[in-house]
């Protein structure tokens, strides 16, 4: 097998040879998830299984050798923070699917009224200095908890592309029930035509990873739309501030992409406007 053409510069100090391990072993995991059953996903555990599995299997992976500064992360949430703090209320709840560390959580915990983080594992629950306005809920990857009132603001950061796709829009239903009336998903995901973001960039011009479906924006708005959200908008990072941009402008710059041969779309990536869409920027209202 060889690199795809346009690679992304190898990350060090991971060898070509680690990369192809890597690649091998969670293409064949993704796979056992890609052809499981609903009840094999969230009855048995599946989500976790193959993660687990694969951790255990490639010890070198980034989320477990990857150790962020202190620096690094507070810089990471200053940028989420910039899209979900005027959203924000002191009255507000906070839902955050898929939260990882808690970090963004955490951040929030001194702005809004209350903060629930969603995730499949309780790893956070165990630290001893959680805010007494934090709530974690455990999850089966897809069910979201309805909280008296609703949550005002729900937020996803690089989640969407993890799910089954027959999963995606349940968990878009569920995200939507157990919204407040007035309010707003904010999804954040990264576009197809700009990928694969996972493993998978290295090697194929498609996403074969734990990136089980990347999404143009395109598909997204038509997945909100089953779901029931009544109006969709799109952000995007321009000149470092994230800009709502017309819908119109990003079904052009897709409709470009989709008709350029899978070779050209990363050098065509670089183009401005593509740029600006590589990370997809969701929000679904609910009146």
């Amino acid at each position: 097998m060889t690199t795809h053409p346009g690679t992304p510069t190898l990350p060090q100090p991971r060898s070509l040879a680690r990369l192809r391990a890597h690649y091998e072993i969670e293409r064949e995991l993704a796979a056992q998830l890609r052809d499981s059953t609903r009840a094999q996903r969230l009855d048995q555990g599946l989500y976790a299984t193959v993660y687990d599995e694969l951790f255990r299997r490639v010890p070198d992976h980034p989320q477990l050798t990857d150790q962020a500064s202190p620096q690094e992360r507070a810089r990471l949430v200053d940028d989420q923070m910039q899209l979900l703090g005027p959203l924000l209320r002191a009255s507000s709840t906070l839902m955050e699917i898929g939260p990882g560390d808690c970090a963004l959580s955490l951040r929030a915990c001194s702005l809004v009224r209350l903060v629930v983080a969603v995730d499949v594992s309780a790893e956070i629950s165990r630290r001893s200095d959680l805010p007494a306005n934090f709530m974690l809920v455990l999850s089966d990857g897809v069910s979201v908890p309805r909280i008296d009132g609703g949550a005002d603001v729900v937020y996803s950061h690089q989640l969407m592309e993890h799910l089954h796709p027959a999963d995606a829009v349940d968990q878009l239903r569920n995200i939507f029930d157990a919204m407040a009336p007035g309010g707003v998903y904010v999804c954040v995901t990264p576009s197809r035509y700009s990928g694969p973001h996972d493993i998978s960039k290295f090697f194929s011009q498609e996403a074969q990873g734990f990136h089980l479906k990347e999404y143009s924006a395109t598909e997204l708005f038509r997945l909100f739309r089953q779901a029931g959200f009544e109006r969709t908008e799109v952000h995007a990072l321009i000149r470092g501030r994230y800009r709502r941009v017309p819908a119109w402008a990003v079904r052009a710059v897709e409709a470009v992409l989709a008709h350029s041969p899978a070779r050209w779309r990363r050098r065509l990536g670089g183009w401005v406007p593509a740029r600006w869409f590589s990370t997809l920027c969701v929000l679904g209202h609910k009146a």
